[in-house]
């Protein structure tokens, strides 16, 4: 464990704070490697002249902020996570529907194999603020499709997509498989050719019920994304929530300086 250092009693971060700084940029640097195991406690404890405790709260630090995850029986290991760099002003263009792929295919099949899970599609009745977001009078009726994405089987997206039941009606929308190029492709093909996208992005702590399906560890965010696609007319024809893992994550934006 060479590459780690050692503590200065002397200097005015806690010893616990200087190890997990240590461990952290062993993790940037690559000398502990996704997948990898972290030193165990007993190794850490020789290694830095450190109380048990302190060893632990470094550790603890390394897991609130996702870089870490402790296996049973087995240690604490570096996350392996893949890393999207999402492209907002790429991921919907049309070139990527024509050739078959959908905005989730388009960004991540280079970093691995892209799948989602945890499908349902249904009728359901609009929300006060999914009508307010499509323009739908109240009652209104949408086709939601709720799912997970994942990159080599590892959770990375939840998205939940809704669209007016009289522009999915009778097309590929309410079926589990919307066939090449997804949603986009299928509202296209009814006769809405889509211009625009407005996103709105935030980033909150997941819900027990998010961190769960994300697979996430205690003390990790998740950044949200709600997107609304309008057509030629200016009419709102799909809108979607998603949840991502932060870690999972690089949001890219380009835009001109006029």
């Amino acid at each position: 464990m060479h590459e780690l250092g050692s503590v200065d009693r002397l200097a005015d971060a806690p010893p616990f704070r200087q190890i997990a700084d240590q461990l952290r940029r062993a993790i940037q640097r690559g000398d502990l490697e996704p997948g990898g195991r972290v030193p165990s406690e007993a190794e850490l404890i020789e290694h830095y002249g450190v109380a048990r405790m302190t060893v632990r709260q470094a550790v603890a630090e390394l897991k609130a902020e996702g870089l870490v995850i402790a296996e049973h029986g087995r240690g604490v290991f570096v996350r392996s996570r893949p890393t999207v760099r999402r492209l907002a002003s790429d991921r919907f263009a049309r070139r990527h529907r024509q050739a078959g792929k959908a905005a989730f295919l388009a960004e991540s099949e280079s970093l691995g194999t892209p799948g989602v899970d945890q499908l349902e599609v249904g009728q359901i009745t609009a929300s006060e603020r999914v009508a307010e977001q499509l323009k739908l009078r109240k009652q209104s009726k949408v086709v939601c499709r709720d799912r997970r994405y994942l990159i080599d089987d590892i959770p990375v997206e939840l998205a939940t997509t809704y669209v007016p039941l009289a522009i999915a009606r009778g097309t590929l929308i309410t079926s589990q498989n919307t066939g090449p190029g997804g949603v986009y492709a299928r509202i296209e093909e009814a006769g809405h050719r889509l211009a625009s996208f407005t996103e709105e992005v935030g980033a909150r702590m997941p819900t027990p019920e998010e961190r769960r399906r994300l697979s996430l560890p205690e003390g990790t965010p998740v950044i949200t994304v709600t997107r609304v696609a309008y057509d030629v007319d200016s009419r709102p024809v799909e809108m979607t929530d998603t949840v991502k893992s932060a870690p999972s994550y690089v949001l890219e934006y380009s835009f001109p300086a006029t």
